[in-house]
């Protein structure tokens, strides 16, 4: 059967130091951060059907590899004092090949040695999202956020095994776009520092992702320090969740992947 692979919100922080300006830099007009996540990711594959008139379930997990630094982006666009557009862009890119070091057999097949089975999972999300500060303090600020997010999935993979077989066993893509509602939490506690923390939800049955039935959680937390006004450095955690059913006709697959590492980066902010 084919199938595709792939398709907590931030606690309360206390703030301290009163300063003499809103929690995001009020001299910010937009602020954009360049950096990448060092990607370590949990897989579970589930499934379940029925044979025989006796319902037969499942689960296994797997591994991709393991980690890797991958590019993440967020923009802010400040529209007024209490007013926001925010934009996240995340995406993992991995390849992976398992190769047998020596013939296996079963009972009267063999698989030779050097029979490969290789594999590719593309995941990109980005979100752009309306966020209404509803505190605004000199110290600190409290947004809630509503837009939509995207998501793309592409999931193939091979098989080399000798005469038993040859050629291309999963090529899928999906995508689709849904709302998806968040909150952020701002702190400025130094004159150069700058807290944040994110989280983001998202139903696949608000969007267009078809058979697909589950959801999309996300959040991140980040450090910042400004050298200038204009420039600064800063360093965090994301983490992003994927658990999606798929039913068919005789079956349903599922599939649960946890995206979680450090980010970094610079930050460039006019």
């Amino acid at each position: 059967m084919k199938h595709l692979l792939s398709l907590a919100l931030p606690c309360a922080l206390a703030a301290a130091c009163a300063l003499p300006a809103h929690a995001e830099d009020s001299d910010d007009r937009f602020s954009l951060r360049l950096g990448a996540m060092n990607i370590d990711s949990d897989n579970t594959i589930r499934g379940s059907t029925t044979i025989g008139g006796q319902e037969l379930s499942g689960s296994q997990d797997f591994g991709l590899g393991g980690k890797e630094w991958e590019p993440r982006v967020d923009g802010v666009f400040r529209l007024s004092t209490r007013q926001r557009l925010i934009f996240d862009y995340f995406k993992y890119d991995k390849d992976r090949r398992e190769t047998l070091g020596e013939d296996v057999g079963y009972g009267d097949v063999t698989v030779p040695s050097g029979s490969f089975v290789k594999g590719k999972l593309k995941y990109q999300v980005a979100s752009l999202v309306y966020d209404y500060s509803v505190l605004d303090d000199p110290n600190y600020s409290l947004g809630l956020q509503i837009g939509a997010e995207a998501a793309k999935v592409e999931a193939n993979a091979y098989a080399d095994l000798g005469d038993l077989y040859s050629g291309r066993f999963v090529d899928e893509k999906e995508d689709g776009v849904a709302p998806v509602v968040g909150l952020r939490f701002t702190a400025k506690p130094g004159e150069h520092w700058l807290i944040n923390l994110q989280g983001q939800y998202l139903n696949t049955k608000w969007g267009t992702f078809d058979d697909y039935d589950g959801d999309l959680s996300r959040a991140n937390a980040i450090v910042e320090y400004r050298f200038t006004p204009n420039f600064g450095i800063f360093a965090g955690y994301d983490w992003f969740k994927l658990d999606v059913d798929r039913k068919g006709s005789d079956a349903t697959i599922g599939l649960k992947q946890e995206f979680k590492g450090p980010v970094a980066g610079v930050t460039f902010a006019f």
